[in-house]
């Protein structure tokens, strides 16, 4: 359970230059397992993950402004930090993470 003053963190492994935007599937990195965020924009001065931040927020069904880099600004590998999650947010990404084949 969350609550509204503890940011939910969330790991990710970022696809740049995909051919289509989709969130959905597993990758067990550095941070555990990671939900993938495949992205059309190209890993250059931070398009790819201005464009997973922007695609993570989507998926979660929360305001792009809500969602921040923590960490890996340089790697595929990301934390994001989820400000004020609601309850109903860790189950929405485990089904993400875990209930899609990737």
């Amino acid at each position: 359970m969350t609550t509204a003053d503890t940011p939910l963190t969330v790991a990710v492994r970022v696809k740049p230059g995909a051919a289509r935007a989709r969130v959905g599937g597993r990758f067990d990195g550095p941070y555990g397992p990671a939900v993938v965020v495949a992205v059309h924009a190209p890993a250059v001065d931070g398009r790819a993950t201005e464009a997973a931040r922007r695609a993570l927020a989507d998926a979660l069904g929360v305001r792009p402004a809500v969602v921040s880099l923590r960490s890996g600004a340089a790697s595929r590998d990301k934390l994001f930090l989820v400000e004020r999650p609601d309850d109903r947010l860790p189950e929405v990404l485990r089904r993400l993470r875990d209930g899609s084949a990737e």
